[in-house]
């Protein structure tokens, strides 16, 4: 009777053990992820299952290890197939990566909330978008780079959004008179 009440309630638990190591309240890791704390506290309780970005973002927030992601993807009842390949610092650092970029990955998306983690290792900005009106916002791009970086960017984006408009010339004006001379 209690397992159908709490179905995740092994999920929940690792959730908030996690949470509770890194001394963060339900508060700051809520609006780290972006979800109203009664979300989180239902998700630590084992009542509710986080849909997949969300648990996405949770595994980035707390900073966790390939092996324990699974093991939280698991525990949430997700197919592995879909769980995004987290590389390991332990990795060969001299393999050269292979970038290709397709003409879909230069399209322009629009992002009207974005959740920010800072670890070791530099900064993650995990840009997201409502899907709907009462709906979990999802992670629709994720941009991770240095902290030196992201205070080059913070200074660029500065000083863009501070700067004035750049003065334009008046439209040229209707010529009324005709040349018949």
């Amino acid at each position: 009777m209690n397992k159908s009440k709490v179905p995740f309630e092994p999920l929940g638990k690792q959730l908030k053990k996690m949470r509770i190591s890194r001394q963060e309240s339900l508060a700051e890791v809520s609006g780290a992820v972006e979800i109203d704390i009664d979300v989180l506290q239902t998700i630590e309780q084992g009542k509710t299952r986080p849909n997949e970005d969300i648990l996405l973002l949770l595994i980035s927030h707390f900073a966790i290890k390939e092996d324990e992601a699974e093991t939280l993807w698991d525990l949430a009842g997700y197919d592995k197939a879909i769980l995004p390949v987290v590389s390991s610092i332990n990795d060969d650092l001299s393999a050269k990566p292979v970038v290709i970029v397709t003409p879909q990955d230069l399209k322009i998306v629009y992002t009207d909330m974005v959740h920010v983690a800072v670890n070791n290792y530099g900064v993650i900005m995990n840009f997201m978008q409502g899907a709907g009106q009462n709906s979990q916002p999802l992670a629709i791009a994720r941009v991770g780079m240095s902290r030196e970086h992201a205070l080059s960017v913070l200074e660029v984006l500065q000083q863009t959004l501070s700067a004035k408009p750049l003065k334009e010339l008046p439209a040229p004006k209707k010529d009324n008179t005709s040349n018949n001379g």
